[in-house]
């Protein structure tokens, strides 16, 4: 399948990043001065991340947001217009066909922003229940996503936004339209951040600017590596690996994402009963204590025993290890500061049981 060329493929090109594939589309790995660099550039000034790869789902028409809040876990009534969401859509079984963010525009109108890889099915689910005059349309291709994460990036924002006093000034979760840019509050570095929904021909402008207005307070372009290292390091799910549709969100420690008062959404009735009986296995951070780093698929062991599975893995620039999630079984009652074992290749490397994030969050 020949892979999609984002609006910003010859501004990454001219930067001489390292491209790969991530869920059909061509997107900055890293770049020349590597992912490590990128990872730090975030976390101690800003960091500009691509991900145009993310789908943008328009829904529309009389009721969508009372639609939406009935199909998707979260309790959309619990925000109000020009607040976002984070979400999941669930099969019936419980499992889960993506996580995503939700834009409550109004009462007739929601903008979800699902993963690359599962918008078609998202969108597939949607269209097979939407009631007669909602309409869900396609955007893709039309916008750009463009994140803007760290401690300085409020400080880029007032000076990129100058003519739009609040821009920089939102708070968590909230977005508004500066012009054509719509800009929200939100990000999954953990860190103080933003998220623009630029249209696709005016995304190489406002890249460029950004990442001439980041150059001088020490921030970089970054790629999707870094964004793998940074959301590790907060604990958050990444779908396909600690999120799936065999691991459900009480299982992923996700339950805060579902609105369990609420009348219906899909997989209501498997969730409420996976809960009430609790989960056969649960997500727990593991921290190295020697020197290796955890991958994904790996067993996890205790007195050379199977208890659990990595779903993520990777080095903390942060911390100078190794960091990992796995879901650990229930049954086998691990604890918080508990160091087990992890099979890295046929090597042991013990790995203390911490309860995520790894390191302190600043995204308020």
């Amino acid at each position: 399948m020949d892979l999609i060329s984002g609006p910003l493929h010859e501004q990454h090109v001219a930067l001489g990043a390292t491209l790969g594939a991530f869920g059909g589309w061509s997107m900055p790995i890293s770049y020349p001065a590597g992912t490590v660099a990128e990872h730090t550039a975030t976390r101690a000034a800003v960091g500009v991340f691509d991900v145009s790869h993310l789908g943008k789902l328009l829904v529309a028409g009389p009721g969508a947001a009372e639609f939406v809040n009935a199909c998707l876990t979260a309790d959309l009534g619990r925000i109000t217009p020009g607040q976002a969401q984070y979400t999941l859509c669930c099969a019936e079984n419980g499992g889960v066909v993506d996580d995503l963010i939700a834009y409550l525009v109004g009462p007739d109108e929601v903008l979800l922003v699902p993963n690359a890889a599962n918008s078609a099915a998202v969108a597939a689910l949607l269209r097979e229940a939407a009631p007669a005059g909602v309409t869900i349309t396609d955007r893709h291709r039309d916008l750009a996503v463009i994140a803007v994460q760290g401690p300085r990036s409020a400080e880029l924002f007032g000076t990129m936004f100058a003519g739009f006093p609040g821009i920089g000034a939102l708070d968590y979760m909230a977005f508004a339209d500066a012009g054509e840019v719509r800009v929200c509050r939100t990000g999954y570095t953990g860190e103080h951040g933003y998220e623009l929904l630029v249209p696709a021909a005016a995304a190489p402008a406002v890249w460029d600017g950004l990442l001439a207005g980041a150059a001088p307070l020490g921030g970089a372009a970054c790629g999707l590596g870094a964004r793998d290292t940074l959301r590790t390091e907060m604990g958050y799910p990444l779908h396909g690996q600690d999120l799936s549709l065999d691991i459900t969100p009480v299982q992923a420690g996700s339950s805060w994402a579902v609105g369990w008062s609420k009348p219906a959404f899909r997989g209501r009735a498997a969730l409420l009963a996976e809960k009430e009986a609790g989960p056969a296995r649960r997500l727990r951070g593991l921290r190295a204590t020697g020197r290796g780093v955890p991958r994904a698929g790996m067993a996890v062991l205790r007195d050379g025993v199977e208890v659990g599975r990595t779903t993520s893995g990777t080095f903390s620039p942060t911390l100078r290890t190794g960091i990992a999630l796995a879901l650990i079984d229930t049954a086998a009652r691990v604890e918080a500061g508990e160091v087990l074992t992890v099979d890295v290749r046929g090597r042991a490397l013990e790995a203390e049981v911490v309860k995520p994030p790894f390191v302190p969050s600043h995204v308020r």
